[in-house]
């Protein structure tokens, strides 16, 4: 079992009622370990944030030259988006460029996470399609590889189709992590996930955010940090956190969640990355409450944001939660200190 340590606790009133144990892991984009909390040599399950490792191949390919797609295009590539107007818009318009069709989209369909993120509920009525799923970009741009490669898309989305293959070689080869040792298992959106230690996903980050070409990519890192920061609400959208640790990085910084508590960032001008896991998932009262804290004082400490945050991320920092009449908060306090590795 990973050694987590204490990450958040959760006060009711003065007392400690819950407490989210968690690691962290700081690391440059030679894969060295800078800073720590809890276990960052464990294994753990990149989920969403491995979408702009995923997209390497289609890239690599030419595959928004071939395919006449832009920027916007390729950050929805690598996005979880909240299923807006304008991410429906952009997934539609990767689709038709490959050929293909929404009902092609093996990612299933939820509520467009637009809702939950405002505190809002769907209308009476309405039915989520695929097109709004959250990974409906990441799916689209697996399509658009199969046609560029000359694949058939029936099965993409299976850890045995060729098209996994090629991106499971090309998430390994930039993770620095051997692909025969990285488990594996479904996403949420059924495409194969991998879980390595969150060292070589932060490492990942900073790679991705270095600027300039890189020793083995060329140029594909830089044009995805590129449309990360250029396109920061097609990453996530309204009232999302990756949207505004973007906006407050002011083209410095991406920033990427996944499931289960799981979220990194890179930093162009200190040449770092950081990744996070809470170790129980996550799973507040209605969002989640940890992970965006974390992140947040993981800045501070490391002195790249000041104790008096820039506007866009206040509603994240140490948020507080009402009860249904909203009366009652609790609160939450980070309790972890950064060591040197």
């Amino acid at each position: 079992m990973p050694r987590h340590a204490p990450l958040v606790a959760v006060l009711r009133g003065d007392h400690v009622e819950s407490v989210h144990h968690g690691s962290i892991a700081v690391a440059d984009r030679a894969g060295r370990l800078l800073h720590r909390a809890g276990d960052p040599d464990a294994a753990m399950f990149t989920r969403s944030t491995l979408k702009p490792l995923q997209v390497l191949p289609l890239v690599a390919t030419g595959g928004l030259e071939r395919l006449g797609l832009d920027q916007r295009a390729l950050a929805l590539m690598c996005a979880s988006h909240n299923g807006e107007p304008e991410h429906v818009r952009v997934a539609e318009q990767i689709l038709a460029a490959a050929g293909c069709r929404p009902a092609q989209l093996q990612c299933g369909t939820h509520p467009p996470m637009f809702y939950l993120s405002n505190g809002n509920y769907p209308p009476p009525g309405e039915v989520p399609t695929p097109l709004q799923h959250n990974c409906s970009g990441k799916h689209a741009g697996m399509l658009a590889l199969c046609r560029l490669r000359g694949l058939d898309t029936d099965g993409y989305t299976d850890a045995a189709h060729p098209v996994q293959a090629i991106i499971r070689e090309a998430v390994a080869a930039f993770a620095g992590v051997d692909p025969a040792a990285m488990a594996s298992g479904p996403d949420g959106c059924s495409v194969p996930n991998y879980a390595f230690a969150l060292t070589a996903l932060a490492a990942s980050y900073a790679r991705l955010a270095a600027g300039g070409p890189d020793p083995a990519f060329g140029d594909i890192p830089a044009r995805i940090f590129a449309a990360m920061t250029q396109h920061p609400f097609l990453i996530s959208g309204t009232g999302r956190q990756d949207a505004a640790i973007a906006a407050a990085g002011g083209g410095d910084w991406i920033s990427k969640i996944g499931g289960e508590g799981v979220q990194t960032i890179g930093i162009r001008s200190r040449g770092l990355g950081i990744a996070i896991k809470i170790a129980d998932g996550d799973k507040g009262d209605y969002q989640p409450r940890a992970t965006f804290p974390v992140a947040i004082e993981t800045l501070r400490q490391l002195g790249v944001v000041a104790a008096e945050l820039p506007e866009p991320l206040r509603r994240f920092d140490a948020a507080q939660r009402v009860n249904s009449e909203a009366r009652f908060r609790v609160k939450l306090e980070t309790v972890f200190t950064l060591t040197a590795a």
